[in-house]
């Protein structure tokens, strides 16, 4: 009762055209090629690539091995979002994660909502 009391309240504040992800985050379109997750609370870069790969995923309806990019300069301040972008050209210099053989900013969509995995297990 009191998870779908929650969802109910972020489906209320958040606007019509954002999606809200698998783990509460609101992700926000900017435009026809990139989207940002707002700051919702105490996340980590991982929670904020969860959201990103489950639009990519679930509302772009894009293949897994699609790269998207971390297209805010990391790292992220205080009462920060981060934009994500499909473009390659937009990407900033860094993922804002540690990542074994990562370079620059680009993950695929599959690798980002794999970091949802970690929220549904803390239940």
């Amino acid at each position: 009762m009191r998870l779908a009391a929650l969802l109910l309240a972020l489906t209320l504040a958040a606007p019509a055209s954002a999606f809200i992800a698998q783990n509460g985050l609101i992700v926000q379109p900017d435009g026809p090629a990139s989207f940002t997750v707002p700051w919702r609370g105490k996340s980590g870069p991982a929670d904020f690539w969860c959201a990103a790969g489950d639009y990519a995923v679930r509302k772009l309806h894009l293949a897994p091995a699609t790269l998207i990019y971390r297209a805010s300069e990391p790292p992220r301040r205080s009462g920060e979002g981060i934009r994500f972008t499909l473009r390659a050209e937009e990407a900033a210099s860094a993922t804002g994660l540690a990542v074994l053989g990562a370079r620059g900013a680009g993950l695929t969509v599959g690798f980002a909502q794999s970091f949802c995995e970690r929220h549904r297990t803390r239940r």
